[in-house]
């Protein structure tokens, strides 16, 4: 459900009223949250909520909600930064994990959480991607945000711009183009073809502009790409990444840091987008924006990117679903 005192609520109730209408029936949409404040939520936007509250994940077969007690809500004030509210916001989570976990829930599709918050109620975590691979155990993770239209895979997030160059690794970088090759290989069912950003302005120039990353960090890790098959073309100016003429040549662009993505994404495809923490053994996705304290709990969101990422997170758990099925069948 995401914050309670942001937009997550009401996306929820929309999405649940849009599935209760008939206008979609891919998957069967669990809500683990807080019913209080869905109710409240469903009340002052005038959208009743029309499906059942359960305790438990079993034999579910029609959308429901997930009650989840995680502290007294009744005091929080819509469109605040609370701990309260983003311990809540956390425990969704992590009940939604624990049921993944169990194999009672295919997979997760997360609502927007104030990082702000989550920090009130003292945990350090910079967004969902460092959660999701830390309570999955996984070793290299990274965030994608994915339309038809554009994809972006980013080998740093939530940092502040001088911590970026520490941060780049041929590595890391490396990684990154691995799991954006096997996720859009898995959503596309074709080989993708991948722009690399450099850091610097013009990438660098042959080193006029910053300490070489292009050469030393960013290049070899393009060689090492290449040498294991994939098709990688850069590093190139981010400026010149993102025109209409490049986004129809390539399938997606890596990124050094969240701005050299987030903005040509938004700008493009705001409300269509998706995140997908890629390299986790488990499906996730999220809407690719933020809580909207200033709307929330007045009926104006926009669910679209909501609707997206339930059904980017439904295709991709059928195609694990599929795969999986294959594998067996070739085993016997």
């Amino acid at each position: 459900m995401g914050d309670p005192a942001g937009i997550g609520p009401e996306l929820c109730i929309r999405l649940l009223d849009r599935i209760s209408q008939g206008d979609s029936n891919e998957c069967i949409p669990l809500v683990f949250g807080n019913v209080d404040i869905l109710s409240q939520v469903s009340e002052r936007i005038g959208v009743p909520i029309v499906c059942p509250v359960v305790s438990s994940t079993e034999a579910v077969n029609k959308p429901a909600i997930f009650h989840c007690e995680t502290g007294d809500l009744t005091k929080i004030i819509p469109g605040r930064v609370q701990p309260e509210c983003g311990e809540a916001s956390l425990q969704y989570v992590l009940q939604a994990i624990a049921h993944v976990k169990g194999n009672t829930v295919d997979g997760i599709v997360t609502c927007p959480v104030s990082k702000e918050a989550l920090a009130l109620a003292g945990y350090s975590y910079p967004g969902h991607t460092e959660l999701f691979a830390e309570h999955f155990a996984e070793s290299e993770t990274c965030m994608m945000q994915y339309a038809a239209d554009i994809a972006c895979s980013f080998v740093t997030t939530h940092i502040g711009y001088n911590e970026v160059p520490l941060h780049l690794t041929t590595e890391r970088i490396t990684a990154v183009l691995r799991l954006t090759n096997t996720a859009l290989r898995t959503i596309r069912g074709s080989v993708p073809r991948i722009l690399v950003c450099g850091l610097n302005p013009h990438a660098g120039e042959h080193g006029l502009f910053g300490d070489s990353e292009e050469e030393i960090i960013i290049s070899p890790a393009i060689a090492r790409a290449r040498e294991h098959g994939l098709d990688v073309t850069g590093p190139v100016p981010a400026d010149t990444a993102f025109t209409p003429q490049s986004r129809d040549r390539f399938d997606a662009m890596v990124c050094m840091y969240h701005d050299q993505g987030h903005i040509p994404v938004k700008m493009i495809a705001f409300d269509r987008a998706v995140n997908i923490t890629l390299g986790l053994s488990a499906i996730r996705t999220s809407v690719d924006h933020g809580t909207a304290f200033d709307i929330a709990w007045k009926g104006t969101a926009d669910a679209g990117s909501l609707f997206q990422a339930v059904h980017l997170a439904t295709q991709l758990t059928k195609n694990k679903l599929s795969d999986s099925s294959a594998r067996q069948t070739e085993q016997t």
